[in-house]
């Protein structure tokens, strides 16, 4: 698979430039910007139902609309949850990256832009969780020790390729909740905000991993991609958590089996991932052995 990495030049200068005019010009504040204060309407689902880990089960044909909805508002809060996990993970990454480096340099200051905007949507996402009724979703013990270990070796195009791998699966998610009114409003006014401020996080994840893949050779390419992979299948797993089919009131075997064979919702993640995987391709970083991974995430 060949590599197609372009000279950038100046690039990632006017490209940071660029993102931090915008900030400047379109950003939200979510304390304000988000509705807190009506109390929650349990006729609206959490997401899209389309997006349940059970939509188009036998199980799910069983349930009252009453009981898809308590679910759906459970596995939103639950990616929420995941998306805070990750987020935390992305601005020590990142501040280890820009330690010590020039701050005149605009890609600098976006970083530090990027890193508060990334603080706002992790309390944003905590916010919304707790209105949603659900718990604390967290992690398992094995994958938040391995966020510990990804958070403090990974580096160059392994770590803006695994941020861009997440914030990708998120934003094609998020993007059909935010124009769904069935959708309870103020998951929707969450999801537009997070849509509208990480597509410059997705901009500027892309331009680094462009940048710092520059004269990799193969080796390292093969390296980086594996991963890259294995940050993938942690991230993508970890966002329907095992207990939130209990929580919402349904038989937790049950609901995990069905789950795990549902060939609609793996639909969903592979068609959602298309455009990732031809980046991540075209940087020489889907080889065979990441595709492994990928492919047990449903992600291709």
């Amino acid at each position: 698979m060949t590599a197609t990495v372009p000279e950038t030049g100046n690039d990632r200068h006017d490209t940071a430039e660029r993102l931090l005019r915008s900030s400047a010009e379109l950003s939200f504040d979510p304390t304000t910007q988000v509705d807190w204060e009506t109390p929650l309407d349990r006729d609206y689902h959490g997401m899209s139902p389309e997006w349940s880990s059970l939509y188009g089960t036998r199980y799910w044909e069983e349930m009252t609309e009453e009981q898809r909805k308590e679910l759906t508002r459970h596995e939103s809060a639950s990616v929420a949850s995941t998306g805070i996990w990750f987020e935390m993970i992305l601005q020590q990454l990142v501040l280890r990256d820009f330690y010590a480096k020039d701050p005149t340099d605009p890609a600098f200051q976006w970083a530090l832009t990027e890193i508060a905007d990334e603080c706002r949507h992790s309390i944003m996402f905590a916010r919304g969780s707790a209105k949603l009724g659900a718990p604390a979703y967290i992690p398992k013990k094995r994958v938040v020790a391995l966020g510990r270990v990804c958070a403090a070796v990974y580096s160059g195009e392994a770590a803006y390729a695994s941020i861009l791998v997440a914030e990708e699966v998120l934003d094609v998610m998020q993007r059909d909740w935010m124009r769904d009114e069935r959708v309870v409003p103020f998951v929707r006014t969450i999801n537009n905000i997070h849509v509208v401020e990480e597509s410059r996080h997705m901009k500027f994840a892309r331009e680094e991993t462009r940048e710092r893949l520059q004269g990799a050779g193969k080796v390292r390419r093969q390296v980086q991609a594996l991963f890259v992979a294995m940050a993938a299948y942690e991230i993508v797993t970890a966002m329907w958590n095992e207990d939130l089919y209990a929580n919402a009131g349904l038989d937790r075997e049950r609901a995990l089996r069905e789950a795990k064979g549902n060939e609609h919702h793996k639909a969903l993640l592979r068609s959602s991932c298309a455009g990732l995987m031809e980046f991540l391709s075209s940087c020489g970083l889907l080889t065979k052995p990441a595709l492994y991974f990928y492919r047990r995430a449903n992600l291709i």
